[in-house]
């Protein structure tokens, strides 16, 4: 299965470069541009290694990790920076990165370090099993049954089923599913998250759970093995209101 690699650069050209060579090399790249939006990708463990600059908007690439790292999130992070003293390497490694190259570096070198981190499994090893009714996410192993029945998803239908499961119940925006599957700079519109939502329901359907990934109009989407919402009006059945809402 192709490594997935989230990249976090604030300079375009090298946002663009790292996203060019490692797709090369045969690897799955969603990148970011600020710290905000990096934790926000990174926390939802569906990365298999995270480059990550130290100098970011927002948040530093130092308090990502130290968020990340915080919140138990373990997948290993390869720190960028333009600062070569042993203080700045001490600091990140002590945040608790798993390796640090100063710019400008050799590319050989950095998809060498990812290959190395994303055979470590570390991010893959902490998260165990997301369940919802008899839906089960093994996300050490990438592997998606229901009922016990194996279902078979493209690497994108994995990611939308993760962000939407990691969160169940929840209606989550379409916008924020573009982010985090397809990141900041994938030239795709908000029709692609309808598309592969599609797929993904068809995949559903076909074992008997197609009723788990619900349409809430005008709201988005979400995951859950309780009472459908009304998609005109975000209501449960009776005139309840949604708690997620």
């Amino acid at each position: 299965m192709q490594p997935r690699v989230l990249v976090v650069d604030d300079e375009p050209g090298v946002r663009t470069a790292l996203r060019r060579g490692l797709t090369a090399e045969g690897m799955e790249v969603t990148v970011a541009v600020e710290g905000v939006e990096a934790l926000r990708l990174a926390a939802t463990g569906s990365f298999d290694v995270v480059v990550l600059d130290v100098m970011l908007p927002g948040l530093s690439g130092y308090r990502v990790l130290e968020h990340l790292r915080g919140r138990g999130v373990r997948t290993p992070v390869l720190l960028l920076s333009a600062k070569d003293g042993e203080v700045d390497q001490a600091d990140g490694l002590d945040l608790g990165a798993d390796g640090y190259l100063v710019k400008p570096f050799s590319f050989l070198v950095l998809t060498a370090q990812v290959r190395a981190l994303a055979r470590r499994g570390e991010s893959s090893a902490r998260q165990g099993v997301l369940r919802v009714g008899e839906l089960e996410i093994d996300r050490n192993g990438r592997e998606v049954t229901w009922a016990g029945t194996p279902i078979a998803l493209s690497p994108r239908e994995y990611g939308l089923l993760v962000a939407l499961a990691g969160r169940p119940g929840a209606v989550v925006p379409k916008e924020d599913l573009l982010r985090e599957v397809w990141g900041a700079d994938q030239f795709v519109t908000r029709n692609v998250v309808e598309v592969y939502i599609g797929y993904l329901r068809r995949k559903l359907t076909a074992v008997g759970a197609g009723h788990l990934v619900r349409t809430v109009r005008g709201h988005g989407y979400q995951v859950s093995d309780g009472p459908e919402l009304d998609d005109r009006t975000g209501e449960l059945p009776g005139g309840a209101r949604d708690g997620s809402r």
